[in-house]
């Protein structure tokens, strides 16, 4: 029995002795050199991704006070700009943002803007606009997007002429979830001369 296990034994050491010297010669010789490296001339040296100048692209080009001069890049240089205002409430959560543009002369209105606020206005309540303590005035919602529901309105000249003299704009919109309610946001007027006459310098408006 002894003689039998001890050749089982031997068996089995003879096997993995087998295995062992199989698997040293299939393994890489540990001294061999590494492949010799490709010539320079087939290395890619990557390839600039221009940006920053693209056209259709919107930019920062100045800022007044707590009005922003952004504008559109344009292939032929003529970038059309706005003065953009973001508006925040008393806890400093952003609102509803305002964009406005001057107009030709000539026309009723002086100026036009657009006010974005949140899908959740209640639209028939429009939105209010009074300058300091002057006579509040009402304008519809144009349409309502994916971004917000937006008011397209425009201004006379002497509307225009309040905003420069001015210092803020309140304006009052109504939450569908509480119709009770009025959220009011300030519009600053500081900085609006300068950035207005900037804008329509820039877009070769006539004041």
């Amino acid at each position: 029995m002894m003689a039998r296990l001890a050749s089982s034994l031997a068996f089995v050491a003879a096997l993995a002795l087998a295995g062992t010297a199989a698997a040293q010669d299939a393994a890489p010789d540990a001294e061999e050199a590494p492949p010799p490296s490709p010539p320079g001339d087939t290395l890619s040296l990557g390839e600039e991704i221009p940006g920053g100048d693209e056209e259709g692209e919107a930019y920062l080009a100045d800022t007044f006070g707590e009005w922003e001069l952004r504008c559109i890049r344009m292939p032929d240089g003529s970038d059309p700009c706005q003065l953009y205002q973001l508006l925040q409430d008393e806890e400093g959560n952003s609102v509803a943002e305002i964009s406005m543009f001057g107009l030709p002369p000539g026309g009723e209105a002086a100026a036009g803007a657009t006010i974005i606020t949140p899908l959740e206005t209640l639209l028939t309540q429009q939105i209010t606009l009074r300058v300091d303590s002057g006579q509040a005035k009402r304008y519809p919602f144009t349409w309502c997007a994916v971004i917000g529901c937006i008011a397209r309105i425009g201004f006379t000249a002497a509307e225009v002429e309040a905003f420069r003299r001015g210092n803020v704009v309140r304006m009052s919109i109504v939450p569908v979830a509480a119709p009770d309610q009025t959220v009011s946001l300030d519009i600053s007027l500081i900085g609006f001369t300068a950035g207005f006459a900037a804008m329509n310098e820039a877009n070769a408006v006539a004041e």
